[in-house]
């Protein structure tokens, strides 16, 4: 038993003996082959263009009038409001999540990319000039001196880009995460020029908070209009009162809704211009693919030298 345990640890240590022979008999070929890969490699990474993250930390900027006189006559007289169409129980958490999900909505971006004419740099820029702090238009998109698309596409697309296909390039540019615990928001952009980065990151929160304000602006307007217009009718004193005081603090809701230019999300740190890029990591693409070619050459050594092996036989 002893001895067909040692004949195979020492059939081991010969096959590993033999594949370490081998390794080393075909070393020229994988320093060769390792070689071409990590030049490759790093000619790889020169070529991609570098790529800058703006980062902005928001939280929820609820509304004091709905935590406090709205919030107390929704209890009196929720039922009634309901059946008027108005609404005094919606919290700031509402609307935070209201706004996270218009900001990565279909129309909200499409309507972003228009107001700020972005269809051009969304669409057409792959690299940045850094001295002279201008984007660099692929000629085969647009043609910056005509001012001109001249993309060559299949139909039924055009060689101007769609409002949806800008959407989709521009989604990928944005990532949003927040914590539970801190109700902390984080809102990423990258892109190509820092500046542009941080501005247009900067101008996504400003639209988002006059949006969801202006909304909610019409339709707070929109009850106060309704409860004055029944009050007209209305004959018990009693209900008056009630009307009275929703009227009241709908018109309160109104001046708190207008005095807020953060409405929805506040900013806790401002979008900077970021100094450094965010990728590519071009250090780590060298590394694996100089691992990857090494990786190759040994496979190919080793097929190699079996073959040959076959071959004497």
């Amino acid at each position: 038993m002893l001895n067909k345990e040692e004949n195979k640890m020492q059939d081991e240590v010969i096959n590993f003996g033999e594949l370490w022979q081998t390794i080393w008999n075909g070393k020229l070929t994988i320093i060769s082959i390792s070689f071409v890969f990590a030049v490759l490699s790093v000619l790889f990474a020169l070529s991609k263009p570098n790529i800058y993250r703006a980062s902005v930390i928001l939280t929820s900027a609820s509304s004091e009038g709905k935590s406090g006189g709205l919030a107390a006559l929704a209890g009196q007289f929720g039922g009634l409001a309901s059946m008027a169409g108005i609404n005094l129980g919606s919290g700031g958490d509402d609307k935070t999540k209201l706004a996270l999900e218009v900001i990565k909505s279909r129309s909200f971006l499409e309507r972003f990319i228009v107001n700020h004419n972005l269809l051009v740099p969304v669409m057409a820029a792959n690299d940045w000039d850094v001295l002279s702090n201008h984007l660099i238009l692929d000629e085969n998109m647009y043609d910056e001196k005509n001012q001109k698309w001249v993309r060559d596409v299949k139909a039924p697309k055009v060689p101007k880009p769609s409002l949806w296909e800008a959407y989709t390039k521009f989604s990928k540019l944005l990532s949003i995460s927040q914590e539970k615990k801190s109700a902390v928001i984080i809102i990423n952009l990258e892109y190509f020029s820092p500046v542009l980065a941080q501005q247009w990151l900067d101008w996504l929160i400003a639209d988002l908070n006059t949006l969801i304000r202006t909304q909610d602006t019409n339709e707070t307007q929109a009850s106060i209009d309704y409860l004055k217009q029944e009050l007209k009718s209305i004959e018990v004193a009693s209900m008056e009162t009630v009307f009275y005081q929703l009227i009241e603090e709908q018109t309160k809701n109104m001046m708190l809704i207008r005095a807020k230019p953060e409405y929805v999300l506040k900013t806790v740190d401002p979008a900077q211009v970021p100094d450094e890029r965010a990728k590519p990591n071009r250090v780590l693409i060298v590394i694996l693919g100089t691992i990857l070619g090494a990786l190759l050459s040994i496979f190919i050594v080793l097929i190699r030298n079996n073959l040959n092996k076959r071959k004497e036989i």
